[in-house]
C-alpha cells in the first residue's frame, strides 16, 4: 500500500471515529438534559404540593350518559297523545322526558341564546341515595361522592351556558352538603358575573343533625355584573317616611349632590331645583317665595343641614314616591315606598314546604312526592328576575315534581304575560308518568273547586343515532329525523295541512310564521307553491348531503323567505359538545 493511500485511509478511520465519539458525546448530553428537565418537574410538583391552591380539584370521570354521546346521537320523539292545546294566544311550552344531558345537547342547537332564566333544583348529594351516578345510587359511604357531583353538575352547566342570552339570570338552589362547592363552581364557569347567596327558610321545624338543626336552604343567582337583573318586591304594607335622611351618615357634607330646594305650591310639588353651592346656607327648611311657592330644603328641627335620601340626578326618578305633608306648622316632604330591594333572607310561611306546600300538592295528585319544594318560594325567585319580561323563556333541567313549571303558570296568570317554560327531567321509578305529567294534565284542566290555568304542552322523549364512519352515511340516518328539533326551533307546531304532503315534505305553523320541513331537494317545487299561496314569512329546512343553499331556485321569495338546511348545522353543534 503506497504511502499516500495509507495517510488516506488513517484520516478517515481517525474521521469516523471522531463522529462516533461525537455521536456518543451528543446522546449523553441530550440523556442529561432530559435527566435535568425532569428533575425540574419534579422540584416544580413538590413546591405545588406544599403551596396554597384555590379553587376545585374532581376526578373528572365521563358518566354513561355522557359517554353514549360518542357512539349516539340525540334527537327528539313527540308523544301526541300527550300534547294540550288551551291557550289559541299562548305559548308552547315544552317538556322533555329523558336524562338531562342529552336534553340541554339537542336545546344546544334549538334554543342557543334564547333563554332568559333557568331555575334548577339540583340533588342536594345529602348521602341518602337520592340520586344516581352511572346507575348508581351515590350514598353516604361513596368516598368519590363530592367529585361525581361535581362532575355531573359542571357538565350540565357548561351546556346550559350555552343557551342563555345576554342578559340572563341562573338561580340554583342548594342546601348546606354542597353550599360551598357549588359556589367554587359556579365561580369557576360564570368568571366575571355576580353571585349571590339567599337564605330562604322553608322548613321551621328543622332537620335535627349533631350541633345545629337547619331550617333553611340557599338559593344561588347568578347574573352579569354589567346589568340591573333583580326587580322589586311589593310588601302589603307601604313604608312612609321623610324624604330628609336621619341619622350620623344624614349630614349635608357626607353627600353635597343630596342638598337642593324642593318646590311646592298649593300643597303640591311642582319642580326639583338644583344642588346649592356650598357656600349655600338657607335660613329655614321652608322658604316661602312671592307667588306662593315654597323651597323645601332638607333641615331638620334643630337647623341642622341635612341631605335628602336621592341624589340631584335621582330625585326625578322618583317622584311618583314623593308627596308633601305639613307638621308641626312646617311643610315636609314625604315618601311613599311600596316597591323594596329584595333582601338576602326570606322568611315567610308561604315558603314552609312540609306545611303548607305538601298539603296543596296532594290536592292535585294523589301520589305522593318527598321533599316538594314550596310553589311560592319558586315563584318568587323566578318573579325577582322576570318582572320586566313579558316573553320570557324560563328553563329547569331539574324538573322532578315540575313546580317550576307550576310556578310560570301562576305568574302568567297574575298578569296576563305569555312566558314560555321549558323543563327536562328523567323518568326515574316513574316521576314523569305518574307525578309530573299528571300534575300539568290537572293545573291546566283545573282540579277540585281550583279552575284550570289555559296553556299548551309538547311532550318529547329522547331518542339516539348510530354513529357512522361516513359523514354522508350519517346525514342520511338523520333522514326524517330533525322533524321535532325543527318545530321546538322556531316555534311552530300546527301542522299545516297542504297539497301533496308526504314524509319528505311537512308544512307547520304558528301565528306568526311558517315552518317547511323538505326532506328531499326535489321537495323544492312543492315550497314555491306554498310560497305563493301564503304572505307569512317562511323558513324553509332542506335536507342536503353538502351545505348546498338553494337560493336561485327561490330567488323572488327571498323577502320572505330564510333557508336552512339539514342536518349539517346540528351535526357541527354536537361535535362541539362531544367532540366526534
Amino acid at each position: 500500500m503506497s504511502q499516500n493511500l495509507q495517510s488516506t485511509y488513517q484520516i478517515q478511520w481517525q474521521t469516523v471515529d471522531h463522529l462516533k465519539s461525537f455521536i456518543e458525546s451528543m446522546k449523553a448530553e441530550k440523556q442529561s438534559v432530559y435527566i435535568r428537565k425532569i428533575k425540574d418537574l419534579e422540584d416544580e410538583l413538590k413546591k405545588l404540593k406544599k403551596s396554597k391552591r384555590y379553587g376545585l380539584v374532581w376526578e373528572d370521570k365521563l358518566e354513561d350518559v355522557v359517554e353514549r354521546c360518542r357512539t349516539e346521537l340525540p334527537v327528539l320523539i313527540g308523544d301526541e297523545t300527550k300534547s294540550i292545546n288551551e291557550n289559541p294566544n299562548g305559548p308552547t311550552n315544552i317538556l322533555i322526558e329523558w336524562d338531562n344531558y342529552h336534553a340541554l345537547s339537542v336545546l344546544a342547537y334549538t334554543h342557543e341564546k334564547k333563554v332568559d332564566v333557568i331555575y334548577i333544583d339540583p340533588p342536594y348529594n345529602t348521602g341518602s341515595r337520592d340520586w344516581k351516578y352511572n346507575n348508581d345510587y351515590v350514598d353516604n359511604n361513596d368516598t368519590f361522592r363530592h367529585s361525581k357531583w361535581l362532575c355531573m353538575m359542571n357538565k350540565r352547566l357548561l351546556l346550559a351556558k350555552k343557551l342563555l342570552k345576554e342578559t340572563w339570570v341562573l338561580i340554583c338552589t342548594i342546601d348546606e352538603n354542597e353550599h360551598a362547592t357549588l359556589w367554587l363552581l359556579l365561580r369557576e364557569i360564570f368568571t366575571d358575573y355576580d353571585i349571590d347567596s339567599i337564605v330562604i327558610v322553608h322548613n321551621p321545624a328543622g332537620v335535627q343533625w349533631k350541633n345545629f338543626s337547619y331550617t333553611h336552604e340557599f338559593a344561588y343567582f347568578v347574573y352579569p355584573s354589567w346589568t340591573k337583573s333583580i326587580g322589586s318586591t311589593i310588601r302589603e304594607k307601604d313604608l312612609v317616611s321623610p324624604l330628609r335622611d336621619w341619622g350620623w351618615t344624614s349630614a349635608r357634607k357626607l353627600a353635597k349632590t343630596c342638598f337642593y330646594p324642593i318646590i311646592i305650591k298649593d300643597s303640591q310639588i311642582i319642580w326639583v331645583w338644583d344642588v346649592c353651592d356650598i357656600e349655600f346656607h338657607p335660613q329655614s327648611g321652608n322658604i316661602i317665595k312671592s307667588n306662593g311657592e315654597i323651597y323645601i330644603y332638607p333641615i331638620d328641627s334643630h337647623w341642622i343641614e341635612r341631605k335628602w335620601v336621592f341624589s340631584r340626578n335621582s330625585v326625578q326618578e322618583n317622584l311618583n314616591q314623593l308627596f308633601v305633608k305639613e307638621i308641626d306648622w312646617e311643610y315636609v316632604i314625604m315618601r311613599r315606598k311600596s316597591e323594596f330591594t329584595y333582601r338576602t333572607v326570606w322568611d315567610d310561611k308561604k315558603y314552609y314546604a312540609n306545611i303548607y306546600w305538601s298539603k296543596l300538592l296532594s290536592k292535585i295528585i294523589s301520589d305522593k312526592f318527598p321533599f316538594p319544594k314550596s310553589l311560592y318560594a319558586v315563584e318568587d325567585c323566578i318573579k325577582a328576575v322576570i318582572h320586566n319580561k313579558e316573553n320570557a323563556v324560563i328553563l329547569d333541567f331539574f324538573a322532578w315534581s315540575w313546580t317550576t313549571w307550576h310556578a310560570v303558570l301562576e305568574l302568567n296568570k297574575e298578569d296576563g304575560w305569555n312566558r314560555q317554560f321549558i323543563l327536562c327531567t328523567n323518568n326515574e321509578n316513574k316521576i314523569a308518568e305518574e307525578v309530573t305529567y299528571p300534575r300539568i294534565h290537572n293545573v291546566i284542566q283545573g282540579y277540585g273547586d281550583v279552575p284550570g290555568i289555559p296553556a299548551n304542552l309538547r311532550y318529547y322523549r329522547t331518542d339516539f343515532i348510530g354513529m357512522e364512519k361516513s359523514i354522508d352515511d350519517l346525514r342520511k340516518k338523520f333522514m326524517g329525523r330533525c322533524t321535532e328539533m325543527l318545530q321546538i326551533r322556531e316555534s311552530c307546531f300546527n301542522r299545516l295541512q297542504v297539497e301533496n304532503e308526504n314524509e319528505y315534505f311537512q308544512v307547520f305553523e304558528s301565528k306568526e310564521a311558517i315552518l317547511a320541513v323538505l326532506y328531499h331537494p326535489y321537495e323544492i317545487i312543492k315550497l314555491q307553491k306554498l310560497a305563493d299561496t301564503t304572505t307569512k314569512p317562511i323558513v324553509a329546512y332542506i335536507f342536503s348531503m353538502g351545505m348546498e343553499i338553494f337560493q336561485e331556485e327561490l330567488a323572488h321569495f327571498s323577502n320572505r323567505l330564510r333557508i336552512e338546511t339539514i342536518p349539517d348545522e346540528i351535526l357541527e353543534t354536537y361535535k362541539k359538545i362531544f367532540g366526534f
